[in-house]
């Protein structure tokens, strides 16, 4: 098992920034990647970034790249998701994801996570 909590969610006027994290508890060892989604009103679960446990190998969805950073500190345990230049538009309930799978294919769908926090919202305002 593997325990997900997020926190740093608040509310945000354009143009500004937050600090998403992440902390992961349990099997660890067992995780492979980590990801962050989101989901606004009405839409669907949408993937936003995805880390390797190494931290080499980093992952975004276009409409966030160059504004948002995905980080990990394994050694704190923790999943960060830097977020600059923050639109009306990225206003949602954000999501951390954990896969334990033993092959990772997708890590931009969100049937490749197998644990999920509660979910932290991010409001911006226009």
């Amino acid at each position: 098992q593997v325990q997900l909590v997020e926190s740093g969610g608040g509310l945000v006027q354009a143009g500004g920034s937050l600090r998403l994290s992440c902390a992961f508890s349990g099997r660890t060892n067992s995780i492979n990647i980590m990801g962050w989604f989101r989901q606004a009103p009405g839409k669907e679960r949408e993937f936003v970034a995805a880390i390797s446990w190494s931290g080499l190998t980093k992952y975004y969805v276009g409409s966030v790249k160059g504004r948002f950073a995905i980080s990990r500190d394994n050694a704190k345990n923790t999943v960060y998701l830097q977020m600059n230049s923050l639109k009306p538009e990225d206003t949602a309930v954000y999501y951390c994801a954990a896969d334990t799978l033993p092959v990772t294919r997708n890590p931009d769908r969100h049937d490749e996570y197998d644990y999920w926090g509660q979910g932290t919202q991010v409001t911006v305002s226009s």
